[in-house]
């Protein structure tokens, strides 16, 4: 990825303060406290809110990020609450996860550049098992229109990074959709999701 990219991230990062808070994303605790735990990946994890609720569950937890500063932040949040991560820092092809390693991955606020996003997410599926599950939550391509109003609710500000149901049916043509929809939220996310936006959020179990 460009260094820009990477700089953008570390510098959001390096603040003191949690970009999204430590309080975990409401979907993906909604959804995770319904499943036995196992192991699970949290690709684009940023502080580790996310990450650390689950590990917290009892679930055996891999993470990666390309920003050093939120891995820093990611296993200080770990200890404070008295459990372990593995959270690695890279791409995933440089990564050293194995082929159906995971029962469960967890794309909350994954917003990878626009001309990787749909490849990343059909190379993820490899690393999940047969049966294992997605856990989704990003905004959809309507949220521009929200962010016009509202910049204080975050996400990108350009389409292509953003997501449709008819991309995501085509990113994750193998699984089978447990629930999936796009609808308006009310984020209260730490300093960078606040306010009223347009997400897409669903459940999958991979074929």
């Amino acid at each position: 990825m460009e260094e820009t990219w990477i700089d953008k991230w570390n510098e959001r990062y390096s603040a003191e303060a949690f970009a999204y808070g430590e309080q975990p994303n409401n979907y993906l605790k909604e959804q995770l406290e319904k499943l036995p735990v196992g192991s699970i990946l949290f690709p684009a994890e940023g502080e580790g809110r996310n990450a650390v609720f689950a590990a917290k569950l009892g679930w055996k937890v891999s993470a990666f990020d390309i920003s050093m500063e939120g891995q820093k932040k990611a296993l200080k949040l770990a200890d404070a609450n008295n459990v372990s991560i593995d959270y690695q820092v890279g791409e995933l092809e440089t990564l050293n996860y194995s082929q159906g390693q995971f029962d469960a991955i967890a794309l909350i606020y994954a917003h990878f550049p626009a001309d990787i996003k749909s490849q990343y997410h059909k190379n993820l599926g490899k690393y999940l098992r047969k049966g294992g599950i997605v856990i989704f939550e990003a905004f959809s391509k309507k949220h521009i229109d929200y962010l016009s109003k509202n910049e204080n609710v975050g996400g990108p500000k350009d389409v292509a990074s953003l997501f449709s149901i008819e991309e995501i049916r085509s990113d994750f043509a193998n699984y089978h959709f447990i629930e999936l929809e796009e609808t308006e939220i009310e984020l209260t996310e730490g300093l960078f999701h606040n306010g009223l936006g347009s997400v897409i959020r669903f459940v999958a179990q991979k074929k």
